[in-house]
């Protein structure tokens, strides 16, 4: 498969990424159908079939559950072969999401996730937008994120954005935007254009649109809709949350 370099750091990542929601959250989700967590012998097979199709990128968060220990405890000594983007400022619990973007809170995540990824470095670190972008980054959150990347505890950051405005701004600022784009949403693409000029990177959520994107009018929806992202040149990489094998190789044969 191939891989594009992430804006200006010397990250490579595989056009295709794999979201980790389902390995560690069920609950509170949107996806149009419920689902039990897999075991381990099965994500540890979803691993092995990305890794023999060419991913190399992993999604992961604190507010997707378990995702981030189950991750730490299946991967091992193969962390290597893996770029893991993981994320701060919103956390998962007793069935609703708290966002906190303090110093405090953002030290104590990063810290959390190395030890729950077995790790010593992350590799991308996002922040977990509540909707509020332009406030959490005018708070000076990239400014801290800047010192763990220049301590090497994490190779490069930026936001998971809700905002055209706190997009952009993250470009500005940061290595990196995570924004929503599909056939059916296209109003984020300027985000994309100017990442491309800014030579940054762009991740793409919710390409799919959680699973409903059987509602677009086409034959092919899923091909459809990853062949339309693509068409970006400013897209690195689409993350596509999934636990069966199957559409992952579905998806992967869609852009390969």
């Amino acid at each position: 498969m191939q891989k594009r370099r992430l804006g200006k750091s010397d990250i490579e990542v595989s056009v295709i990424g794999l979201g980790t929601v389902k390995f560690g959250r069920n609950q509170g989700v949107k996806y149009p159908h419920a689902f039990q967590l897999p075991t381990d012998y099965e994500i540890e097979n979803l691993l092995d079939c990305a890794a023999s199709l060419g991913v190399n990128l992993l999604d992961t968060a604190p507010a997707y559950g378990t995702s981030e220990e189950r991750l730490g405890n299946i991967l091992g000594n193969k962390r290597q072969d893996w770029i893991i983007t993981t994320k701060v400022g919103e956390e998962f619990i007793d069935g609703a999401s708290h966002f906190d973007f303090s110093e405090n809170a953002v030290k104590h995540s990063i810290e959390r996730s190395l030890q729950r990824l077995k790790t010593d470095y992350l590799d991308i670190v996002l922040v977990h937008s509540n909707g509020d972008d332009k406030k959490i980054i005018e708070e000076g959150i990239f400014s801290l994120l800047e010192t763990y990347k220049q301590q090497g505890k994490i190779r490069a950051y930026g936001m998971s954005t809700k905002t055209i405005e706190g997009g952009l701004l993250t470009i500005d600022c940061a290595d990196i935007a995570m924004v929503t784009y599909h056939p059916a949403y296209t109003e984020e693409r300027a985000i994309i254009q100017y990442a491309q000029q800014k030579q940054k990177g762009i991740f793409i959520k919710k390409a799919l649109a959680s699973g409903h994107l059987q509602s677009l009018a086409s034959e092919n929806p899923v091909a459809d809709s990853l062949r339309f992202i693509f068409a970006e040149k400013g897209v690195t990489s689409v993350i596509i949350g999934t636990i069966n094998a199957e559409h992952l190789r579905e998806n992967v044969k869609s852009v390969v």
